[in-house]
């Protein structure tokens, strides 16, 4: 959910800070006072278009900032780590975007900089802003197959898995054909290629790690003088006359008499005949490999000489040995697969006629699914424009057939929402229906039954109560309300009724600050919601009658609420 926005220089904003609340939240004002500058505000923090006119006159740049809180969205996180932004233990999220009046954008997701693009990936699912002429999601066709299999849910898993895996194979099997169908010229300019790579590693005769132990080899010969000087001395130190171990043996044979004294020196004498001995292996070790240390600068040449070679190699084909050795056995299939292309493109095709096969076996069983599925949203539907008194419309997932369907990553279905609005009239695309109130609560219907499967933190309404009254108004604040429950919901509204139901309310005005006009938001307390409403029902004149009728709304929002 949002937890709160502030927003500097944008547009008649100089400065304002939102805090939001969880359930259904309604801003109210005047028309012009600036309530819908505060949603494009928040549209442009989840990757909307910029434009320099959003940036107030005067001012260097517009400051938008959100704080999200995610908690219980699974989906968000994967995205985040995958443009390299972890989650903070406390699950929030902070967005911030500026554009500057030269029309410079710069996004930031939790302090790093994104691109629009993932700015506007990770936005998708935190916020969806819904306008009285712009639904977005539901509007758009393309998303509708999208929107039915997210309904369905785990009744579509198992066969769009299934779907999934095949449609994988017959994406990599026609790659394959694809480019071994390209013209001879191609191939066998290829084969010659690769066939040179080939033989100049092969002619190498390189050893898996044979890099790291000629490296390792030629670090020991390189410092051999100095390893000598090192190791000998050492080992002098320890074993020659008057040195180290003959001292030791002198302690020991002391302790040993000391110890006749006083047998609590027994450990003590111990300690130090263990150490003796100890010391005498290592001065053996140390003997034995000064004894052994190589002086041989003609090997050493010639480690020089093979890792030049080897460089050569790796420069060309991988950053090490094991990755030359890995590229050479690729293209040695590769040459195998070229110089028997016939044979290959045989087998291919076979296999895509194969695939193809099941792949429309598991295509149709997904339409059957879906089809079961679109019933069950079709019956939801149709149960919630009842319920916003529209009895007569008809909502229907229309499945629309082609001669030759092809395959995508989602299925052959094609789908569309459908309406008719009066009785009598033929089923139109959603995006067709004319009428301003009617399509308000549709596309209300459609979020009612939506929000759930939709995965968004948020949902913001834009006026799309407009042109309805009476009890529509009723019924669609109590789908407002309803959707709240289980997603957070920002509401503009000019309906009391709706005002009515708010969980919080916030009143957006225009004030004046050193001489210039700006928006100011204020959270009304229970009784200023009160005076709000009054003023939504009567206009600019305030009667006891309207205080009590805005009372009364209240009271019954309130009944209604806990009726739920």
């Amino acid at each position: 959910m949002l937890v709160e926005l502030s927003i500097r220089n944008f547009a008649i904003i100089d400065h304002v800070t939102v805090p939001f609340e969880e359930g259904l939240t309604v801003l109210t004002g005047e028309t012009g006072a600036g309530k819908s500058i505060i949603i494009d505000a928040i549209g442009l923090l989840i990757g909307g278009r910029g434009s320099v006119e959003f940036v107030r006159h005067g001012s260097k740049r517009a400051e938008i900032e959100g704080l999200f809180s995610l908690e219980n969205h699974d989906e968000i996180e994967p995205l985040l780590t995958d443009i390299g932004i972890g989650l903070s233990d406390d699950s929030m999220v902070v967005i911030r975007r500026e554009i500057s009046k030269q029309g410079k954008s710069i996004c930031r997701v939790n302090g790093k900089l994104v691109t629009l693009a993932s700015l506007r990936q990770v936005g998708q699912l935190l916020v969806d802003i819904h306008g009285q002429h712009e639904h977005q999601q539901l509007l758009q066709v393309d998303r509708h197959l999208f929107l039915l299999d997210r309904f369905a849910g785990e009744h579509l898993n198992s066969a769009k898995e299934e779907y999934s895996t095949l449609y994988s194979r017959l994406l990599k099997t026609k790659k394959q054909y694809r480019q071994l169908s390209e013209n001879e010229q191609q191939t066998a300019q290829r084969l010659d290629l690769i066939r040179y790579q080939l033989n100049e590693i092969e002619s190498a005769r390189l050893r898996p790690d044979e890099d790291e132990e000629l490296t390792a080899e030629k670090q020991k010969l390189s410092n051999s003088e100095q390893l000598y000087q090192r190791v000998h001395d050492s080992h002098q130190a320890l074993y020659g006359e008057n040195q180290g171990l003959e001292w030791i043996m002198v302690a020991v044979n002391q302790m040993e008499e000391a110890t006749e004294l006083d047998p609590a020196l027994k450990e003590v004498k111990e300690t130090i005949t263990n150490c003796y001995y100890l010391l005498e292996e290592s001065s053996f070790t140390l003997r034995d490999y000064v004894e052994n240390i190589e002086f041989n600068p003609e090997r050493l040449n010639d480690i020089e000489s093979r890792l030049s070679e080897i460089l050569s190699l790796r420069r060309k084909y991988g950053e090490n040995v094991n990755a030359v050795l890995e590229h050479a056995s690729k293209i040695e299939e590769e040459v195998e697969t070229l110089e028997n292309k016939d044979e290959h493109l045989q087998k291919w095709a076979s296999d895509l006629e194969a695939i193809e096969k099941d792949l429309a076996v598991e295509a149709r069983h997904l339409t059957e699914l879906r089809r079961k599925q679109a019933k069950k949203l079709t019956q939801d539907i149709q149960r919630e424009l009842k319920a916003l008194y529209m009895e007569k419309t008809r909502f229907e997932v229309a499945f629309h057939d082609h001669e030759s369907p092809s395959f995508t990553k989602d299925g052959t279905d094609d789908v569309e929402f459908m309406v008719a609005t009066n009785q009598g009239e033929p089923l139109k695309p959603l995006v067709k229906v004319a009428s301003g109130g009617e399509i308000s609560r549709i596309i209300l219907a459609l979020k009612t039954i939506l929000a759930s499967h939709e995965g968004v933190t948020s949902l913001i309404f834009d006026e799309v109560d407009t042109g309805v009254s009476g009890r529509v108004a009723q019924a669609i604040a109590q789908k407002i309300h309803h959707i709240s429950t289980g997603s957070q919901v920002l509401c503009i509204t000019h309906l009391p009724q709706v005002a009515a139901m708010a969980d919080s309310h916030l009143f957006i005005a225009k004030g004046e600050r050193d001489g210039r006009v700006t928006t100011e938001v204020t959270p009304l307390s229970e009784k200023e919601k009160v005076e709000e409403i009054g003023r939504m029902i009567s206009g600019v004149e305030m009667t006891e009658l309207t205080r009590k009728h805005a009372e009364e709304l209240i009271e019954q929002a309130d009944e209604m609420k806990v009726a739920r």
